[in-house]
């Protein structure tokens, strides 16, 4: 069952504050796994092909805001329905990654999470061309980039 909210102008706003939010919260819940995860990452053996420790915060901001508005995009059209609780769990996988690699320095059962991250933007993405194309599209960088991530962290778990 589909829930539709409204969708006056002023509600479709605060809705696109919520999406934002929910991805600020995913962001803020990484950060505060790790007081300094640069100096962390930079104490790490890693592969020669390892991106910089200042690329990832560009990159994630520019990701976390494409992820907002494509949920929001789909709401839009859709209501709060199984797309969005798909949404919904890889926003949580995505979350959990930042406090096990970094955290708990946990990077197997990190790389555990990322895979089932990538699984689930998979999900989502396919779930989200069915109600919007341009969201499903905000999702493919979003979903390479976790590919990269993915194969870094098996790389790191492996050199350390």
């Amino acid at each position: 069952m589909t829930v539709h909210l409204t969708r006056r102008p002023a509600a479709q706003w605060w809705a696109l504050a919520g999406f934002f939010a929910a991805v600020i919260v995913v962001a803020v819940l990484g950060g505060l796994a790790v007081a300094r995860p640069a100096d962390d990452y930079a104490a790490l053996a890693r592969p020669g092909w390892a991106p910089p420790s200042w690329l990832f915060g560009p990159v994630w901001t520019v990701l976390y805001a494409m992820i907002a508005v494509a949920g929001w995009l789909v709401w839009r059209r859709a209501g709060w329905g199984p797309a969005l609780w798909v949404y919904t769990l890889q926003l949580v996988l995505n979350a959990i990654w930042t406090p096990l690699f970094f955290g708990a320095g946990l990077r197997g059962l990190a790389f555990a999470d990322i895979v089932a991250l990538w699984l689930a933007i998979g999900a989502t993405v396919l779930l989200f061309s069915r109600i919007s194309a341009l969201a499903a599209w905000l999702l493919a960088p979003y979903w390479l980039w976790v590919t990269f991530a993915s194969a870094l962290n098996y790389a790191i778990w492996q050199l350390n």
